[in-house]
């Protein structure tokens, strides 16, 4: 009798779970198509599973806890989106963009060393569009004039972004403090002493880039 029981347990496991699955793949599908917007798509699709799978008179109960969950972060999150986009458009990181640029002059270790510092700076805002949109049209100028590889304007970028993306506004910490219905005192706090050793990585790995860059073989293998 447990035995049968235990093995209905799994089937409807099994079953939820590829209702789940098919559920995330139609809405990424019709986001990805184009033929409907995502909110369209992330709002129907998961009400139509949850009524196909028998859990329609639970939908209340349900989404009150999950705006119960999210709300703190949903409201940290479009606090930082329109605190720094306001900090963006009105050029409050143009003085250090001008600075910094000023600093590195021709020198391509200074330089890279610049994109990592300018790059840490601005993705405070733990946006990575609006990071790359500035860091790449402040720099790719002067990187195309040195004739220096735009991979490595990439790689250093995306190596401050990575560590920079752990402020708790950032994408990935707002989403893991939303699934583990954490605070970002309990979630980011730890995270501090791996984020320090990150953007201290960062400032190194581009000092080695940028001292490779004044070597003649670097050069000339570009």
């Amino acid at each position: 009798m447990l035995a049968a029981s235990g093995f209905l347990t799994i089937r409807l496991f099994l079953a939820l779970a590829l209702a789940l699955a098919l559920a995330l793949a139609l809405a990424l599908a019709l986001a990805l198509s184009r033929r409907v917007s995502v909110f369209f798509a992330l709002t129907l699709v998961p009400i139509a599973a949850a009524l196909s799978t028998g859990f329609g008179g639970r939908l209340g109960p349900l989404i009150a806890d999950g705006l119960v969950t999210v709300a703190p972060v949903a409201i940290m999150v479009t606090f930082a989106v329109l605190y720094f986009g306001l900090i963006v458009d009105t050029g409050l990181f143009d003085p250090a963009v001008t600075r910094i640029l000023r600093w590195a002059g021709g020198d391509p270790l200074k330089i890279t060393v610049g994109t990592a510092l300018l790059t840490l700076l601005v993705a405070l805002d733990g946006d990575g569009a609006s990071t790359f949109l500035i860091t790449v049209s402040a720099l790719l100028p002067i990187y195309q004039r040195l004739g220096m590889r735009r991979i490595v304007l990439t790689g250093v970028i995306c190596l401050a972004v990575g560590v920079m993306n752990m402020v708790p506004w950032g994408g990935p910490t707002a989403r893991a403090m939303a699934v583990l219905n954490l605070d970002s005192g309990r979630l980011f706090v730890p995270v501090l002493p791996a984020m320090v050793a990150g953007i201290l990585w960062v400032l190194v790995a581009a000092y080695l880039i940028g001292r490779a860059y004044r070597t003649p073989w670097f050069w000339t293998s570009a």
